[in-house]
């Protein structure tokens, strides 16, 4: 089994707390393993994994799979304290910078954003995603391709949230008719956003083409505002493209967000229109 293949993933150097989770993770099973005085090779062997896999685990260069715990749990009879190390793991397992997006919008009971370029993370398919990351020239790995796909696909936990929050979409009319991944991909990613847009709590604006000049044209606009009333924004062409909590940079952002929503079809329009995209392949 080559390295890429192995079960697990790399641990982002730049994670600290990530880092300290793994190293302290990688302690734990390698203190267990010693105690009922199993080898590596045997253990190794015991699990399924490489003796490699087992090394780089224990010296936290490797995050671990959660059925990597289960079956440690159950080898070194740890009684389920291995296992329950899973939900530390599951945390780490993403990068940083998508573990605190995601922290931003778990606490946002308002999400207004509008996209240009590509259809949303929040509301893309596991196979769009793939799709969009294997064009991106960055030669990844299988394994990376993997977690970067399932840190996407975890975000959408904001779908499940009790109470709901209000989400609001516009996406550019090009961004539905470019056939990312293929036709079959495409059309799954299209009903996709019709299953989504039914949720009472998300409202999804297709944005025509030919609508003229918007304030979306310098890029990405995006607007959280929490339950404490605080709110936080960022917009590629404003602000250099940094979030803002300031009231004031807040208030032009909200405006460029309405002036958008306004241009934009209605929502019965744009469900009309996605299906009509349907319809047309």
């Amino acid at each position: 089994m080559s390295e890429e293949e192995e079960p697990g993933w790399e641990v982002d150097p730049d994670d600290e707390w990530g880092l300290a989770v793994i190293a302290t993770v990688g302690r734990q099973l390698r203190l267990r393993r010693e105690a009922v005085g199993m080898r590596v090779p045997d253990f190794a062997k015991a699990i399924g994994y490489g003796d490699d896999m087992v090394y780089k685990v224990e010296s936290g260069k490797r995050i671990p799979r959660p059925e990597y715990l289960d079956k440690s749990d159950r080898v070194l009879n740890a009684g389920g304290l291995l296992a329950a190390m899973k939900e530390d793991v599951e945390k780490v397992r993403y990068p940083k910078k998508v573990r605190d997006l995601a922290e931003v919008e778990a606490r946002a009971v308002e999400y207004g954003v509008y996209v240009g370029l590509s259809v949303h993370g929040l509301l893309q398919t596991p196979e769009h995603a793939r799709a969009l990351f294997e064009v991106s020239q960055s030669a990844y790995s299988e394994a990376e391709l993997e977690r970067l796909v399932a840190a996407r696909m975890a975000r959408k936990a904001i779908f499940e949230r009790t109470p709901a929050p209000a989400l609001s979409f516009v996406q550019e009319e090009v961004t539905l008719c470019r056939q990312v991944g293929g036709t079959m991909v495409w059309r799954q990613q299209l009903e996709h956003l019709l299953d989504v847009a039914q949720r009472r709590n998300v409202t999804l604006q297709v944005m025509p083409t030919d609508s003229g000049a918007h304030p979306g044209l310098s890029g990405k606009i995006e607007v959280l505002k929490f339950g404490d009333g605080t709110a936080v924004g960022r917009s590629d062409g404003a602000f250099n493209g940094r979030p803002t909590s300031d009231p004031k940079q807040l208030r032009i952002l909200e405006l460029r967000y309405g002036t958008i929503r306004a241009q934009a079809l209605s929502p019965r329009e744009s469900l009309a229109y996605i299906e009509h995209l349907l319809g047309e392949t």
